[in-house]
């Protein structure tokens, strides 16, 4: 068996030193072409098996010299001599659940006894799979993955009212076995994008696969790595929802999201590239448009496997995977806080409160768009509806403590206290800031940051901030800070001389006009 083919002008080559007038030996025509004298000598072998002879007929052809020597075409499958299976319908076999080459050879040369052997039934298959697009020549199980990615192009959406032009980004899905492709517009790449967009990509499918493939996208991935990529939290949770594996694309590594990256060129030719002269007023506008391009290219027929999209989706993906849980995934941002002394946690600008013997300890915060769920070591304790406006306190009667006064040595009595150390008017405020809630407990963190804004204050100077603070009815922290940085309450409440008239010579009286 000869290691490396020569070329057929190389052969040509060979026949002429060998054959010509100026003939030379086996020797001498190694060292010039530069081979071992074993290859010269195999193939002047095979010439004369060929019974060629030199000059080679003009009409004589690379392709009928190399299977004159070879006894099979190498380059043109049209003078092999043996019957084909249908390369096509081998690779959407293929696709199958269990279903090998060695399978589809089996079954080839049941059908054609005389066909050709199981090295050369593969290595036609393969050549037939090289000429594929790098879409369809990866090989990926039925219902296995799905490629996720954000385009890196985007569709302007122009306001009706304002004339504002916005971007939108593209996002594209595409099912690793079927390369069914789901595209959608969303206004960022940011996590409430990025996880309804994976929410209403499960919603189209019907069904869910075995994994997730994203790029290391920041909502996706927070720290890339080779071996231990982190992904998350949120995206997280909401795989865990699905039953889906998230395994992002490892840095540096094109080969990982080659399926997702052919699919997005695709995605950006044929849907954006159809929609490049449409205006659009509304992202939703842009989502049918976008649907309906995204349907045409499903249905489309692939040109060297004769079938669609959608009928590899329905006929291999769908069957593989797995069915979608009872309700959708509702986003949720997930904030570890921790409790105050005044038994609330704070998110998102309001207080919400939880039972009060988790004073000081951490907890986890679930936001959605109508709830706050309070988690303490993995268990629900508290549940709120969830407020944009009006009173900045949510608390709930059962998670006072049975005496609202005290708590691990603070109380309201605690905090005139200490105010009653610095003066009446210190004292004041506080009782003031703790009026002016529903509950005093609600007030003990402005009252702390009272407390230390007056700390190592000259007294004077704090009573009579404090005392005009209560005047004006600045109950907190901040408010009473800007009154002593600017020195508010130290301006004299009585006229100043320069309120008073003028006495002098030249300055003539009222009566001097009567």
């Amino acid at each position: 068996m000869l290691k490396k083919r020569l070329t057929m002008r190389q052969i040509r080559e060979l026949m002429r030193l060998k054959f010509g007038g100026d003939a030379r030996s086996d020797r001498a025509i190694a060292l010039q072409l530069g081979f071992a004298r074993s290859t010269v000598q195999d193939y002047l072998t095979r010439i004369a098996a060929a019974g060629l002879t030199w000059p080679l007929p003009d009409d004589l052809t690379d392709a009928t010299l190399d299977e004159r020597l070879f006894g099979r075409p190498t380059t043109q499958t049209g003078l092999r001599r043996r019957v084909e299976p249908d390369w096509a319908a081998l690779v959407r076999e293929l696709k199958r659940d269990g279903v090998t080459l060695q399978i589809l050879w089996e079954e080839y040369r049941g059908i054609h006894p005389d066909g050709y052997g199981y090295s050369r039934f593969c290595e036609l298959y393969r050549s037939f799979e090289r000429k594929l697009s790098p879409t369809m020549r990866q090989s990926h199980p039925a219902g296995d993955k799905v490629f996720v990615d954000y385009s890196g192009k985007t569709v302007p959406i122009v306001d009706p009212v304002t004339g504002e032009v916005k971007s939108a980004e593209l996002f594209v899905a595409v099912l690793g076995a079927s390369s069914y492709t789901y595209a959608e517009a969303t206004w960022s790449q940011k996590l409430p994008d990025w996880i309804g967009a994976h929410v209403r990509m499960f919603a189209h499918f019907g069904m869910v696969p075995r994994l997730v493939v994203p790029d290391n996208l920041k909502s996706a991935v927070h720290r890339a790595s080779f071996y231990d990529p982190e992904t998350n939290p949120t995206y997280g949770r909401m795989a865990a929802h699905y039953g889906v594996g998230v395994v992002p694309a490892r840095p540096y590594k094109p080969r990982d999201k080659a399926k997702v990256e052919a699919g997005v060129r695709f995605a950006q030719f044929y849907i954006l590239g159809r929609l490049r002269n449409v205006t659009f007023f509304s992202l939703a506008e842009c989502n049918r448009a976008v649907a309906e391009a995204m349907e045409r290219m499903n249905g489309a027929i692939m040109r060297r496997l004769g079938v669609s999209r959608r009928d590899l989706f329905l006929s291999a993906d769908l069957p593989a995977m797995r069915p979608l849980p009872a309700a959708p995934y509702e986003y949720a941002e997930w904030k570890t806080v921790r409790v105050n002394l005044d038994y609330h946690v704070e998110v998102a600008g309001f207080y919400y409160s939880v039972p009060h013997a988790l004073i000081r300890q951490e907890v986890e915060a679930r936001l959605t768009v109508n709830t706050l769920e309070l988690f303490h070591r993995g268990g629900r304790v508290a549940v709120h509806v969830r407020r944009y406006g009006g009173s900045r306190h949510a608390t709930q009667p059962d998670h006072m403590p049975s005496s609202h006064r005290f708590y691990d040595g603070w109380s309201e009595a605690r905090f005139r206290r200490d105010a009653a150390a610095i003066g009446p008017n210190a004292e004041a405020l506080v009782i003031a800031v703790m009026a002016n809630r529903r509950h005093p407990e609600q007030g003990f963190r402005s009252c702390l940051g009272i407390l230390k804004r007056l700390r190592g204050i000259d007294r004077d100077h704090a009573e009579a901030a404090c005392a005009h603070a209560v005047s004006i009815g600045a109950l907190s922290a901040k408010s009473l800070g800007s009154i002593l940085d600017n020195n508010l309450g130290r301006k004299p409440k009585g006229p100043s001389t320069a309120d008073l008239p003028l006495f002098h010579a030249n300055i003539r009286g009222g009566g001097y006009y009567h």
